[in-house]
């Protein structure tokens, strides 16, 4: 069974950085897809950035792009979201999903598109 566990949330003033991780166990990862979603207190759970574990091609949310980069380790069986010039609209619940394989464009950014999901990380950013 695949287990995703995040880490790395907390408390961060507007245009500090956080590093968030996620450990990925109980599966073979060469061929998934993994991702980060967010999702505020009353609001829907939002794509974030996405990575493909075979070649590493990432994609960002548009709100995000230029501020946050998804990286992996595939030996330590690892993604990580890096998050620099934080702003208080940033604050969420954060968390890692994974999918069995390869998704289409359209489909990576989409909460129906994720088999395994994390139980989050919060990040907050103050004012």
């Amino acid at each position: 069974q695949v287990r995703l566990v995040e880490s790395g949330g907390g408390l961060v003033q507007d245009g500090g950085s956080l590093r968030l991780s996620c450990a990925a166990s109980g599966g073979t990862f060469s061929t998934y897809t993994m991702a980060w979603f967010r999702q505020g207190p009353g609001k829907e759970r939002d794509f974030v950035a996405a990575i493909r574990w075979n070649g590493g091609s990432t994609y960002y949310a548009d709100s995000v792009k230029g501020r946050f980069t998804t990286s992996r380790d595939t030996a330590k069986n690892m993604v990580y979201l890096q998050m620099t010039s934080l702003k208080p609209e940033d604050t969420a619940a954060y968390y890692c999903a994974a999918h069995t394989g390869s998704l289409a464009f359209i489909v990576l950014r989409t909460t129906s598109g994720y088999s395994y999901w994390g139980q989050g990380t919060q990040v907050t950013v103050s004012s």
